[in-house]
């Protein structure tokens, strides 16, 4: 029988789970009568008791409703010091804790003022799961932002997911409670009733692990126990110049680059990809791996680009510390990590960030500002402090914790246009009538500084496909302060040219050319993306013209001009060796098309490029200096030829020389700037390569003849879809 002495309303909140501060009733407290008493819910109990820490004294409380609701009068130590609960069950069952409802605040006034202004750098070590100890009790610590709940439970496998056992206090909208004797890899969610008035059980946006799929709890996670062995690098990276050094990056699906088929066709993980990947990667000279999402995500067909888990490592490879040591590992063989990372939406899952506490938190509460309609996604409020202070730690989190060398920014137009991709009447105007992002853009600014100033020698690319003008640009010249753009021009106009059948290049000459019109505008990363080999576009292989052979000479001719033109190098992975089928992220690469010749000599050549793009600097000192590069023919339409000199700081250069047409040119006629004999230092038909032969293997001497502008010149056979690479 319930003691009239206790307010049925609110036991009845407890047991409803309804009550919005248990530490106001749960606990030790002094009832009205002057008792001291300890209160505790425990369903499953038969018997329970208050035992004072230091054994002095027992005291047993009363069953005071039949669901488990306990109450009794403690006396000595246990009514002024610590104490712990001691459960007995029908069962015969005993377990002794701390009670929870016996500790004080936990994070401190600073850490929720600077939450809330969005100031908080380092907002992962407050919020989420945290082992913890307290006065010698370890356990785990658990806050989550949630301003509109009336009430929120942290609800597990330690207590049956049952949100009645561990209601939460709130502190400002932070709700925080400290849960003794969770240990690691406890799993977890935080059960809210929201200002809609609806349960929600929500995964942990702080989560440092979770699963993925269809089951989708968090998992505490220690993340101060990993010991990096990459402090060269580190000190290497902070000193470097990235944009006077080389850049090749080789971009990486994790689930499909290589899978074991012997066991179900099963995904590699973190440790076996640092066993395999990075050797390969090394071998090939590429300067950087860069990782499609990672963050956790529940959909394998995203990709990775609908995040749940902005602060977890998807486990379906590993836990944290084996993806830090994937990339450990990667910088101990001198190779960078970036990941792409996707600030700009974020997917409808019910156990996500959608309406978190029953209202729309982390995105607008408007759809013409709130989703995106391509996609079937929500979008940020990054005018709201908390949330632009979320993606900003968020940021700094995978910079700092797994030493990553560099971000990718996914869809970046896609936040800076309000009407990005929507009909004139589906969007709202910014506060001066225009169609900028602004708060959007205010917080890239912001997120661009704060990590150059945190982090040098780490850099943040954007991966943006309309003109915004400055979007590498310091801010305080008004840019948007990336360090790098994409150049979605130079791919979409330079595929478009490859496409095209050679007899008809004569009338697209100025695609080939166009780039160089702008090369200098931003710091641009030429690319050869995920995005041009998905969705029925076809292998890279595939969109070039003509017969096997056609197709491979146009495809060695594309990789030579790219790698020689301006800006750094982007390929997505099984490009390097010509997959012909369109990539599917459910199955491997085709690696078995290295018994064809072809193949292995394309991949030959790439290797061949990079080592000449990291070996000589007039091939990536100046990529963005307008000195870096000269014409020597651009409109040499009618052959479907070009030629241009890259040069170096101290005046090196490499000259290179393309026949966009089958048709063998001999005699070719190269103006250079200096006398002297020059070698060939890449032609792409070189037998190696799969080629015709047609190589220049002799040293050229250059006779006083000008051409092309330059007071010397030498002669050359040009290969039919061919590139050569000259240089002294």
């Amino acid at each position: 029988m319930t003691d009239p002495t206790i307010p049925n309303a609110e036991i009845q909140s407890i047991l409803e789970a309804r009550h919005g501060d248990p530490f106001g009733f749960l606990g030790r407290h002094t009832r009205a009568d002057g008792a001291m008493v300890v209160r505790t819910f425990q369903p499953e109990a038969h018997t329970v008791k208050v035992v004072a820490r230091d054994g002095s004294i027992e005291c047993p409380l009363e069953k005071v409703h039949s669901q488990g609701f306990f109450e009794g009068v403690v006396s000595g130590a246990a009514a002024s010091g610590e104490y712990d609960i001691d459960v007995r069950t029908m069962g015969g069952k005993s377990s002794r804790f701390a009670d929870p409802y016996s500790f004080g605040t936990l994070l401190s006034d600073q850490d929720i003022y600077f939450f809330k202004e969005g100031t908080h750098q380092k907002l992962w070590h407050s919020l989420g799961a945290h082992l913890k100890s307290y006065s010698g009790i370890s356990g785990v610590q658990f806050a989550v932002w949630a301003p509109n709940a009336t009430r929120v439970s942290v609800v597990g496998d330690f207590n049956d997911w049952d949100g009645r056992m561990n209601p939460m206090r709130n502190r400002e909208g932070v709700w925080e409670l400290f849960i003794p004797g969770i240990t690691e890899l406890a799993h977890y969610k935080f059960e809210l009733v929201g200002a809609d008035g609806g349960l929600h059980v929500k995964a942990d946006p702080f989560a440092f692990f979770g699963q993925h799929g269809l089951q989708t709890a968090s998992l505490v996670f220690n993340l101060d126990r990993y010991g990096w062995h990459d402090a060269e690098w580190m000190q290497q990276r902070e000193a470097k110049n990235l944009y006077k050094t080389p850049m090749s990056i080789y971009e990486v699906h994790l689930g499909s680059w290589k899978r074991i088929p012997e066991q179900k066709n099963r995904p590699k993980s973190y440790r076996e990809l640092a066993d395999d990947l990075i050797p390969y990667v090394k071998s090939l000279n590429f300067t950087h791996i860069e990782l499609m999402p990672v963050s956790e995500f529940p959909f394998d067909g995203s990709w990775g680009y609908q995040v749940t888990g902005y602060f977890a490592a998807t486990s379906r490879f590993g836990n944290p510390d084996e993806f830090r040591e994937f990339v450990d590992r990667c910088h101990q063989a001198g190779i960078g990590v970036i990941l792409d990372w996707v600030p700009g939406h974020f997917p409808k899952d019910a156990f996500g960030l959608a309406k978190f506490d029953g209202s729309a938190l982390y995105e607008h509460a408007d759809p013409r500002q709130g989703e995106h309609q391509d996609w079937g996604t929500l979008i940020f409020n990054y005018g709201r402090s908390e949330v632009k202070g979320f993606l900003i730690a968020n940021a700094l989190y995978w910079l700092e914790e797994f030493h990553i060398d560099g971000l990718r920014v996914d869809a970046v137009a896609s936040m800076l246009y309000l009407d990005y991709s929507r009909k004139p009447w589906a969007w709202v105007p910014n506060k001066y009538g225009g169609r900028e992002n602004l708060d959007a853009i205010d917080f890239m600014r912001e997120l661009n500084k704060l990590c150059y100033e945190k982090h040098p020698g780490t850099t943040i690319i954007a991966e943006e496909s309309t003109a915004w003008p400055g979007v590498s640009k310091p801010t305080d010249t008004g840019g948007l302060g990336f360090g790098f753009k994409w150049n979605m021009g130079w791919m979409n106009d330079t595929l478009h040219y490859m496409e095209e059948d050679p007899v008809h290049r004569k009338y697209h000459h100025g695609e080939a050319t166009f780039s160089m019109l702008y090369a200098y505008d931003e710091n641009f990363i030429l690319v050869l993306s995920h995005d041009e080999v998905v969705h029925g576009k076809g292998s890279l292989i595939n969109k070039m013209p003509g017969d096997r052979w056609q197709k491979f000479a146009n495809l060695r001719m594309l990789y030579a001009w790219m790698w020689a033109h301006p800006g750094k190098k982007l390929l997505f992975m099984g490009g390097e060796f010509g997959q012909w089928q369109e990539w599917n992220h459910e199955r491997s690469l085709d690696w078995h098309l290295f018994l064809g010749e072809e193949h292995a000599a394309l991949q030959h050549l790439l290797r061949d490029l990079n080592h000449l793009y990291i070996t000589r600097p007039a091939l990536h000192q100046m990529d963005h200096e307008p000195g870096g590069f000269q014409w020597l023919d651009a409109s040499d339409g009618d052959h479907s030829i070009f030629a241009f000199m890259r040069i170096a700081a101290d005046g090196d250069k490499v000259y290179c020389v393309i026949n966009a047409t089958p048709v063998p040119r001999k005699g070719y006629r190269v103006g250079v700037t200096e006398p002297g004999s020059y070698l060939e230092l890449v032609n792409t038909d070189a037998p190696g390569y799969a080629g015709s032969g047609m190589v220049n293997p002799l040293p050229m001497p250059a006779t006083e003849t000008e051409w092309q502008g330059q007071p010397w010149s030498i002669v050359i056979d040009l290969p039919p879809l061919g590139v050569v690479w000259l240089g002294r």
